[in-house]
């Protein structure tokens, strides 16, 4: 296969990574582009949104883990992309104005360092050779050693390895060949240990994913493990991805166990985006998060209405002489929705909902939790 045919099958590929873009709105969703690929937005430093060029190195892989459909025993079209080829190819999109930047993650050629030789040459290239000093966002193979993992944070201006499951005892239900605390949570410590505040690589953001659905794992362990990656390890942004039955081995949970159909999986997967806004956007604690008998989220309701069920005394909450932690803990009231707030009433008193561009359904969930004299 000539490069353009190869990143057709690899970008394909990649897909299952979303550990670059969030995609709870329209400027987010991934998109495909000319020639197969998958182009990824994302939001710039400016508040305006550019996209990614997303591919595999390489979709050969060694490793063995059983959610996914590029494991070793799967039979699928193979092929790898050698560094120069992804750096010709990045800089002709480049070029084009196609793309801003580039994500690129791998199968496991042979080994963990192998393969991360081969992704940290392909980001000299372009850093070197081609001398791009914009986004690269470059993948942590798991179970690489110390020293090609600074080799990929001194290069990347993001880095990302997939944490998986809340928990050594829901990863080996995944995986008989990788170690949790080896190849997992080593490598994420040492991402955060070398990009924390006042070190030399402290520009550089960290990401990591979950892979919802797949093991046993309960909700309320993946808020734990969230609020840890967070508060603990000062992540930016941790992902997560539904497990999709029928990609996987049938003696995982995921497929021998489905507690959710196709669609509440992918809404479990939106409830903890949600959480993950509450905790990183609202002033949430991890204790404020509701959780049904079985230590999972609602289908049914989204997180900050339960909290606000949940807690009477802290409604009705004053439109017009609250602060900004109060109004947004009122259901239906978002970040935007709330600066505006506290904008207009700089001016003049806000006297109803008409004044705030609230209706429909919005409207019906928070005239419950507010008042305006």
């Amino acid at each position: 296969m000539d490069p353009i045919e190869k990143l057709k099958v690899l970008s394909e590929d990649s897909q299952y990574d979303l550990a670059c873009a969030c995609g709870t709105n329209d400027k987010d969703r991934r998109h495909r582009g000319s020639e197969g690929k998958w182009l990824y937005p994302v939001v710039l430093p400016d508040g305006g949104h550019s996209v990614l060029l997303k591919t595999l190195l390489s979709n050969v892989c060694s490793n063995d883990c059983k959610y996914c459909p590029l494991r070793s025993d799967t039979n699928v079209r193979r092929c790898t992309l050698q560094p120069d080829e992804v750096a010709k190819v990045f800089m002709e999109y480049l070029r084009r104005k196609e793309v801003f930047g580039l994500f690129l993650s791998s199968g496991v050629i042979d080994n963990p360092d192998f393969t991360m030789q081969r992704l940290n040459d392909t980001v000299r290239l372009i850093r070197r050779k081609y001398g791009f000093r914009g986004y690269i966002h470059l993948k942590i193979i798991p179970g690489a050693s110390d020293a090609a993992v600074e080799d990929a944070v001194s290069l990347a201006s993001a880095v990302s390895l997939n944490i998986e499951t809340p928990g050594e005892k829901h990863f080996k239900l995944l995986s008989d060949r990788k170690n949790y605390l080896n190849d997992i949570i080593r490598p994420i410590k040492l991402m955060s240990k070398l990009t924390s505040k006042g070190q030399r690589f402290s520009r550089v953001k960290c990401t990591t994913q979950f892979i919802v659905g797949a093991s046993d794992e309960k909700d309320t362990e993946i808020v734990d493990y969230m609020n840890g990656l967070y508060k603990r390890l000062d992540f930016n942004r941790v992902y997560f991805s539904a497990y999709q039955q029928g990609l996987g081995k049938s003696d995982i949970p995921g497929e021998q166990k489905h507690l959710f159909d196709s669609d509440e999986v992918f809404m479990r997967e939106h409830r903890l985006y949600q959480v993950d806004f509450l905790l990183r956007k609202y002033g949430f604690e991890k204790t404020d998060i509701v959780y049904d008998s079985s230590g999972n989220l609602s289908l049914d309701k989204d997180p900050k209405e339960l909290w606000a069920e949940s807690h009477p005394e802290n409604f009705p909450v004053k439109i017009n002489t609250a602060d900004r932690e109060s109004l947004l803990r009122v259901p239906g009231l978002g970040l935007e929705r709330v600066n505006n707030i506290l904008k207009m009433r700089k001016d003049s008193r806000i006297r109803d909902f008409v004044a705030l561009k609230i209706k429909g359904k919005t409207l019906a969930k928070t005239s419950k939790y507010v008042e305006f004299d």
